[in-house]
């Protein structure tokens, strides 16, 4: 056994409204467990890691970016060896799964090097990507680095709908062939996420619940949250899962399966006519799920993130530059998500009173 050399906190970062978020995400006053389970100061164990290799995109989502977005400095970004020093790290923490994500993650030029290095540290490695970059090739480079599935973002599948969204030049014909692409290289399950925007792609939930039926696939629609550096957020943007599983329904009847496990976000409606595939909702607005919350984040310039709604991060990258041993970063790690927030009802109620904290992209999704 380790011993624990445990000594001065981390600071605590706050994003966007501090007023807000200082009265919600104090540091515990209780210290922190040094041996056994990852676990926060409510009892939730944490096995589920977001790892951001990059904030870059080569998209612009209305949900995500500004169409001028400008991106972190080389050095401000953790660095190849600095990303897979932190995957070990948790890895040595019981982190059981390990989902790759960016910013858009296959635009990073290490993307298999770091995939080769911690794949076999993990249970399950999973990515998620736009889809733009995918193809015959890259899907194959990727199963052999030791990905094991991807979810692949699509918000749409009428063509000037997918660019509207994604204002991009990349076609939706163009991710359905890198779609298909990680079917043929065994990249599955593969999972499509799906954001609809109100008055946007709202109309778009039956064409996507067809196209899980063509190719088996499970596709999840995931409730716009305030996560946009837009600032066009609000509640009447939002397309409730409830609303989209009427729209889905009035024309592929569905039933509900629920939840594979009690912390997986996604609830599982099946057809019910037997057809393969299925739809899911995943409901951080409209049915908050943090009780059995079971993640934490690492952003692509070194901080870590315990709750996706709440503004609090507990910085990282400074110990992986100044010398400090792994003993070091794993205490750090344990301080951050023992701090983690009950809740995300603070990104919400900090979003409707305009305060903004950090984008999707700059978090990691």
């Amino acid at each position: 056994m380790r011993t624990s050399i445990c000594t001065t906190p981390l600071p605590l970062k706050l994003f966007g409204s501090t007023s807000v978020a200082s009265t919600v995400v104090p540091d515990a006053a209780a210290p922190h467990p040094t041996t056994g389970a990852l676990i926060d100061r409510f009892g939730r164990v944490v096995r589920d890691l977001r790892l951001s290799i990059t904030d870059r995109c080569n998209f612009r989502c209305t949900y995500c970016l500004t169409p001028d977005a400008r991106f972190l400095a080389t050095s401000d970004r953790l660095s190849t060896a600095e990303l897979i020093r932190v995957g070990r790290v948790f890895a040595r923490l019981g982190i059981e799964r390990l989902r790759v994500t960016g910013g858009e993650p296959s635009v990073h030029p290490d993307l298999i090097e770091i995939l080769s290095a911690l794949s076999p540290l993990f249970h399950d490695v999973s990515m998620t990507t736009n889809g733009s970059l995918l193809d015959d090739d890259s899907a194959r480079a990727w199963k052999a680095a030791g990905l094991r599935r991807v979810t692949i973002s699509i918000d749409s599948l009428d063509p000037a709908r997918f660019q509207a969204v994604t204002r991009s030049n990349v076609t939706s014909e163009r991710v359905l062939a890198g779609l298909r692409a990680a079917i043929n290289a065994g990249l599955g399950p593969v999972k499509v996420n799906s954001v609809l925007l109100a008055g946007v792609n709202d109309a778009d939930a039956p064409a996507l619940a067809a196209l899980a039926r063509e190719l088996a696939l499970e596709v999840r629609f995931i409730e716009f949250m305030p996560l946009d550096a837009d600032g066009i957020w609000s509640h009447d943007t939002v397309v409730s899962s409830e609303r989209t599983i009427l729209g889905i329904s009035k024309v592929f009847p569905l039933v509900l399966e629920g939840r594979d496990r009690p912390d997986r976000t996604a609830v599982r409606y099946r057809f019910v006519d037997g057809a393969e595939g299925s739809v899911s909702t995943i409901a951080p607005v409209s049915t908050p799920f943090c009780a059995e919350c079971s993640r934490v984040r690492v952003t692509a310039d070194g901080f870590i993130r315990p709750c996706l709604l709440t503004n609090a991060e507990w910085p990282l990258r400074e110990l992986l530059r100044d010398g400090s041993s792994d003993d070091a970063i794993e205490c750090a790690i344990r301080h951050a998500v023992w701090n983690k927030d009950a809740g995300g009802a603070l990104r919400l109620s900090a979003a409707r009173s305009g305060a903004r904290g950090r984008t999707m992209s700059a978090i990691g999704g």
